[in-house]
């Protein structure tokens, strides 16, 4: 009997990413064969993303460009877009099954349900407070070296421009055992590095009695991880206790992104987020004192409700005093449904556009200061995969500061980490090195 074909696409964050992977993985131990995203496939599962208003276009035209591959297919829509508009997807023909964020892990069961006309419900979520974590699993990803592993859900902090809280709902932490035993497996199969991801992991451990550290802790004694690095963080979990303890974690790479969004406190509170810009300072400032040039890197919107001149220069000021390494700029979008939205003096998109593209200029400068300090030092790199580059092929990975490095060569040194001499010279834009032979492990 042939396999049934099922494709699968992501859109949007890293959390989404891993579970896709685990409902792939569902799907290849009941017996589907996963094929690409294309014409031909009997199952299309889409887990959409619904953080912006561009987001929710994007998942209504994937979901309806994969009826038309196939009319004949099972077209499942899946996650945050399902939770934001459930009652309007029921109503699409494009759409045969919805599967709310925590139902995820019930695919198979949804199918066998749907397919045999015996379906009982939509499939939504009941996402209110008291929702358990949900257990999805991976025991391989996309990538060969490097695993994302979702260990958090959720948020509780109700920003006023993001809907997150209310198509994830509120924290929910996963088992540090239940995380361990995905850990290990992941390691048996030949990985080396691990990524910590969630929809706000500093609330990691909140609701069961554990912690972030612990987890890290716990995490840090599996043998064949080389490292662990961190998803986004909140600037508020950055403690002398936090940043005392990740000091003494060798396998602890020194690479933490810390969520700013403006430097201007009163877009801040308007924002309402819980820090001032000089708190955010201080904390940036902590890990400087315990980590060798620790690659900080952050979010910033620019545009949001009621910014002034005076406003987005003090952000401005602020990002050349921080100096991070790399800013990720991202214009206000107005998303319905949240308390932003509705607020009087929303920024002409011609400002927003201005003011983006100065604050991307001095992010470019930041990223090339810090690299460019980086040349005459050795890193340590792990190895990911074979490039070619401005016509000649290198070998390309990340250092533990999560800056690509390439090495010329035709050697496979795919999942490998390697002492790298940094020379300063770029190919394609990319920073080189040569191998330290004789500390290649």
């Amino acid at each position: 009997m042939e396999k049934k074909k099922a494709a699968l696409h992501n859109l949007g964050c890293k959390v989404n990413a891993y579970e896709t992977e685990a409902m792939q993985e569902l799907l290849e131990k009941n017996g589907y064969e996963i094929v690409p995203f294309a014409p031909g496939a009997d199952l299309y599962v889409i887990n959409t993303c619904s953080v912006t208003n561009i987001a929710d276009r994007k998942s209504r035209q994937m979901l309806h460009k994969a009826k038309k591959m196939n009319p004949n297919a099972i077209v499942v829509a899946a996650g945050c877009y399902v939770q934001a508009a459930g009652e309007e997807l029921l109503k699409d023909p494009a759409v045969d099954l919805v599967i709310g964020n925590n139902r995820k892990k019930d695919l198979i069961r949804i199918l066998e349900e749907y397919q045999s006309q015996e379906r009982t419900g939509d499939g939504m979520a009941d996402l209110g407070r008291g929702a358990e974590y949900e257990e999805l699993h991976i025991s391989h990803t996309a990538e060969h070296t490097r695993a994302y592993i979702k260990v958090q859900d959720g948020c509780n902090q109700f920003c006023s421009y993001c809907i997150i809280p209310y198509t994830r709902g509120r924290i929910r932490s996963r088992d540090p055992q239940d995380a361990l035993a995905e850990v290990r497996l992941l390691a048996e199969k030949g990985f080396r590095e691990i990524v910590l991801t969630g929809i706000h992991l500093s609330s990691y451990g909140k609701d069961n009695g554990s912690s972030l550290l612990e987890l890290l802790w716990l995490l840090h004694g599996v043998e064949g991880i080389d490292r662990i690095r961190l998803g986004s963080l909140e600037p508020r979990v950055i403690t002398e206790e936090f940043v005392k303890a990740a000091a003494g974690m060798e396998k602890l790479c020194p690479h933490f992104h810390l969520s700013l969004q403006s430097g201007c406190d009163a877009t801040l509170r308007r924002m309402n987020r819980h820090y001032t810009a000089g708190e955010y300072y201080e904390k940036c400032q902590m890990l400087r004192e315990v980590f060798d040039a620790p690659a900080l890197t952050t979010d910033v919107i620019v545009g949001f409700p009621q910014e002034t001149e005076e406003e987005f220069a003090r952000t401005l000021e602020f990002l050349k005093k921080v100096s991070l390494y790399e800013t990720h700029i991202f214009k206000y979008s107005r998303r319905q449904g949240t308390r932003a939205a509705q607020m009087e003096g929303q920024v002409p998109e011609q400002v927003k556009n201005e003011r983006s593209a100065v604050l991307i200029r001095l992010g470019q400068e930041n990223k090339e200061r810090y690299e460019a300090a980086l040349t005459g030092t050795d890193r340590e790199v792990l190895f990911e995969e074979a490039q070619t580059l401005d016509g000649k092929p290198y070998f390309v990975g990340h250092t533990r500061e999560y800056v690509k490095i390439a090495v010329p060569g035709t050697e496979n040194l795919e999942n490998r980490i390697c002492r790298v001499a940094v020379n300063g010279e770029r190919a394609a834009g990319m920073l080189t090195g040569s191998l330290i032979k004789k500390l290649v492990f």
